[in-house]
């Protein structure tokens, strides 16, 4: 027996090496493919999040039906997308405007900054610019542009066809896992999957809405053009950990400093908005976290790098709560929890359900999903509790 073991070894190491270069060589390749379908996943999940928050809403002593809640979440988000696109359009529109200001202050600056160094002669805007090749960088934006508008169709349509789908959920796994003891089993690791998923998203979600409030807030205060954009920006950048930090206090401080030609404005942003993301990173988020989000720093800027090579900068927005989900799903089973413990920061991730349920808690059914539906993954039918609890 041990020397059938010895010999399956190295096939089985071949065949995980070649897993694995399939696989990276498919996300390569069909990167226009997985983008979509990453991100509708991802908005999925938000807008169930969503849909339960709505659901826990009281309407004269009485909660919102599922449907309803559901229906109030899909007009929530298509108002908030039209609203930043209006706010972001009407944006891009008054930039054009305000480019020979910034020219004028940035040569000002340039100029002092010069004569501190004792140069002779500062380079000019348009010296600078003769070092940019403009044409390949608006064909990007573009091309950019373009890609962007067909990927939200897509979308789009990936999140429509996830909630049609997502009615069935239930009776697929009825029939796919037939030992009822099993079957329950299998609902409560997905049950717990899925919550844990939906609430690392979640607590992303507000902590970047909650960022881009304070931005907003700070940026009108000081006078700064854009604070919308900016907002829009930032929130973007809460789901990068550590760079992304960091970018949100660089773009609007850089904003501040090429507006105003004194550096008071300039020390405000950097320093309000550098205390609120010290705040929220280092005090907030982990305390509403836990557990939940304990990925390795090494392996954050690794995935980082990674994830932006092949995707770009979708792939750096993704990359990790694309790793905490997967992590979360590791941890949950015995043959791969290695590996979650091994992606964490400390080790320290929760027990599984598999093995810290009892019996009785096998025969205790999860929360559906609003509507009655089976949530992202599968869970029980409907009970005659209301959605959310």
């Amino acid at each position: 027996m041990a020397t059938e073991d010895r010999a399956r070894t190295p096939l089985a190491v071949a065949a995980v090496i070649i897993v694995v270069f399939l696989t990276l060589y498919w996300v390569i390749e069909g990167r226009q493919i997985f983008v979509p379908i990453a991100v509708s996943v991802i908005v999925w999940y938000l807008l169930n999040s969503l849909a339960k928050s709505f659901a826990g809403i009281r309407l004269a002593g009485r909660q919102l039906p599922g449907g309803a809640a559901l229906a109030a979440a899909g007009v929530t988000a298509l108002a908030a997308i039209y609203l930043i696109v209006d706010v972001l359009a009407a944006s891009i529109a008054a930039l054009g405007e305000a480019v020979p200001r910034y020219e004028q202050n940035l040569e000002r600056l340039l100029q002092r900054a010069a004569d501190a160094l004792g140069l002779e002669h500062a380079p000019t805007t348009v010296q600078l610019a003769d070092q940019i090749d403009l044409e390949a960088v608006f064909g990007w934006l573009a091309g950019f542009a373009a890609g962007l508008a067909g990927n939200l169709i897509l979308v789009l349509f990936y999140v429509i066809f996830l909630f049609v789908e997502q009615a069935s959920f239930d009776a697929k796994l009825s029939r796919m896992v037939t030992d009822p003891a099993q079957r329950q089993r299998v609902r409560r690791v997905l049950d717990t999957i899925q919550r844990q998923i939906r609430k690392y998203l979640w607590i992303k979600f507000l902590m970047g809405l909650s960022l881009g409030a304070i931005t907003y807030v700070t940026l009108v205060a000081v006078g700064v053009d854009f604070p919308a954009v900016w907002s829009f920006i930032i929130f973007l950048l809460s789901f990068i950990p550590t760079i992304g930090t960091l970018l949100g206090i660089v773009f609007p401080a850089v904003v501040a400093l090429l507006q105003f030609n004194t550096l008071t404005p300039f020390l405000i942003v950097t320093a309000v908005l550098g205390a609120a993301q010290l705040l929220f990173n280092n005090m907030v988020e982990p305390r509403l976290m836990g557990k939940s989000l304990n990925l390795s720093p090494f392996l954050i800027f690794v995935m980082l790098a990674v994830w932006g090579t092949i995707w770009g900068i979708t792939g750096a927005v993704l990359c990790v709560p694309l790793m905490v989900m997967a992590m979360i799903v590791l941890s949950q089973f015995p043959r791969t929890r290695a590996i979650a413990v091994a992606m964490s920061s400390d080790g320290d991730l929760p027990e599984p359900e598999a093995a810290t349920g009892t019996e009785t808690d096998m025969d205790t059914e999860p929360d559906p999903a609003p509507g009655g539906r089976a949530g992202p993954a599968a869970a029980s039918p409907p009970r005659s509790a209301a959605p959310g609890r």
